[in-house]
């Protein structure tokens, strides 16, 4: 997802799970409402909104959303309560706070595909979050990725970081030679 979609504290624990998601519209924050008592635990819930003039939730639904097993929220978009949303340890990954909440007047979706950052989210996508920011992985493609991750990070663990540089720099110097730099 792209840079604007961040942790709204740190630090923030990674985490990971299936997506569910939301759309809510402009204003509106129903539909998020609802979908706390729809998600499975551990279930990452994705919330599309396309709207920061309004809070999709404050204090109190991040705190049942919390005691009902959910991992985070991923919203485009904003909230509000932020002290108390920190102090309870709930990961929300958005574009920001503000003071003003939304009205719940409108139907949008639950379980459909939903853009989010920018990002393509289809229920049961993975997703991962962090301090760095929110990566989805098509469900589809959860093994193969995870077996990567795996990979990579077993090779990484049997690294010295004098082997890495060794590597590194003979791979920048590869580069630069095949690009036309010769200084």
């Amino acid at each position: 997802m792209d840079i604007g979609i961040r942790p709204l504290w740190t630090p923030v624990p990674r985490v990971a799970g299936p997506a569910y998601t939301v759309r809510c519209p402009p204003g509106d924050n129903l539909m998020l409402h609802a979908a706390i008592y729809r998600a499975e635990p551990g279930s990452v819930v994705v919330v599309e909104s396309g709207d920061v003039d309004h809070a999709l939730a404050g204090g109190n639904v991040c705190a049942v959303a919390q005691r009902r097993g959910i991992a985070a929220f991923v919203v485009d978009g904003v909230i509000r309560d932020l002290a108390e949303v920190r102090e309870a340890g709930f990961p929300v990954f958005a574009r920001g706070v503000i003071p003003i909440p939304g009205t719940k007047k409108a139907i949008g979706s639950l379980g459909g595909e939903v853009r989010c950052g920018g990002a393509l989210v289809h229920p049961g996508d993975v997703v991962v979050a962090d301090e760095e920011g929110v990566v989805v992985v098509p469900g589809a493609r959860r093994k193969e990725v995870l077996d990567a991750a795996r990979a990579k990070l077993a090779k990484e663990a049997g690294e010295s970081l004098d082997a890495w540089e060794e590597q590194h720099r003979a791979r920048i110097d590869q580069l630069l030679t095949q690009h036309g730099f010769d200084g």
